[in-house]
């Protein structure tokens, strides 16, 4: 019985757990001791949760094209942070056309400031999709066959294209997202004051994240697209077109991420070439939290992250005396990551593997 059990313990393993457990440690003491001093009221709290549930589901947004193209290709397209990007800047150019149109200038919600909005959204999930087919098309496509590295190196340099062409385009300069005068104060929801801007973020993410549910769940399409996951030779003689659902996989992530990059934009107002780094790098870090591969496990890795990055810093950091807490916010929400995946190594939800390929 020791052997086995000396078998399945692994030095290596026990170092991870007691490294573990010492951080495990440090997070209770911090939010222990920031109770106790009772620096942030009830409302500072909510206000910190409900902004962290606006960025959260923007991570989710774009994690859930990290994870179905991983569930898919078994690949990381690094280039989606510049998808995002792309689809903001997309977003950016046609608010300007309404905003010079006055469609933005209601004290109130209208049916033009809707249409506008609407029509926004569409037009970056359209620019983004777009651009995501062709980078399959052109990038992806030929080293389907190659080995990993290969196409984890394509899309990298696939990264930098889109970074630089559009700082060339662009310039380097922070572009300013139209400010919309109904989307100015706040609103109370069952006595709690929330930001109009995060009400519309949380909510028009939500309903993207359940529409991709149906779609994925209840769709002929996102059926195949799952065949093509668990097995593409199998799927390709069961009658699949494999080809297909790989773009369409790309042009579903595209679009979500496109839409992303207009809700980010509403949030911060701030557009430009490099604003695709950061939030790719964490939305990345939300899908490999919540379990690689898992579409649910997008969503819950992305929510739980933002929530995590708003909340913990002060939460965790005050109470040990960190004189500014805020500025190691990615500092410890990596950190959370390294906590969650010592203690369970596949993510929240678990990674979706097929037996093959386990």
């Amino acid at each position: 019985m020791l052997k086995n059990l000396r078998r399945r313990v692994s030095g290596t393993t026990i170092a991870m757990w007691i490294i573990g457990f010492i951080l495990l440690v440090v997070v209770i003491v911090g939010v222990v001791r920031t109770l106790m001093i009772g620096k942030y009221t009830g409302a500072d709290w909510t206000d910190l949760f409900v902004y962290g549930i606006s960025q959260g589901s923007v991570y989710a947004l774009i994690a859930l094209g990290y994870t179905m193209v991983y569930g898919i290709l078994r690949m990381i397209n690094f280039a989606h942070g510049d998808i995002f990007m792309a689809g903001a800047f997309f977003g950016y150019f046609t608010a300007i056309v309404f905003e010079k149109n006055g469609f933005f200038d209601s004290p109130t919600v209208d049916g033009k400031l809707v249409l506008a909005l609407v029509v926004v959204t569409l037009v970056a999930a359209a620019g983004a999709a777009g651009l995501a087919i062709l980078l399959e098309r052109i990038a992806y496509r030929p080293l389907r066959r190659a080995p990993r590295l290969v196409p984890l190196i394509t899309a990298i340099g696939a990264s930098f294209f889109l970074e630089y062409s559009f700082l060339g385009l662009f310039g380097s300069g922070i572009k300013g997202f139209p400010e919309i005068d109904a989307l100015k104060g706040r609103v109370s929801i069952f006595g709690v004051e929330i930001l109009k801007t995060q009400v519309v973020v949380i909510v028009a993410s939500f309903v993207m994240l359940i529409a991709l549910w149906l779609f994925v769940q209840r769709s002929k399409m996102g059926k195949a697209i799952q065949a093509v996951s668990e097995d593409k030779d199998a799927a390709a003689l069961m009658g699949i077109n494999v080809d297909r659902s790989i773009m369409i996989t790309f042009l579903v992530g595209g679009a979500l991420a496109g839409a992303a990059g207009v809700l980010y934009a509403l949030l911060f107002r701030q557009v430009y070439f490099f604003m695709g780094f950061f939030p790719g790098l964490k939305a990345f870090t939300a899908a490999v939290l919540g379990g690689i591969g898992n579409i649910a496990g997008a969503m819950v890795g992305g929510l739980f992250l933002g929530i995590a990055e708003s909340l913990f810093p002060n939460l965790v950091l005050d109470g040990l005396g960190i004189p500014a807490p805020y500025q190691l916010k990615d500092a410890l929400a990596f950190l959370l990551l390294v906590l969650v995946l010592i203690f369970r190594p596949t993510g929240i939800l678990g990674e979706r593997l097929a037996t093959k390929k386990a």
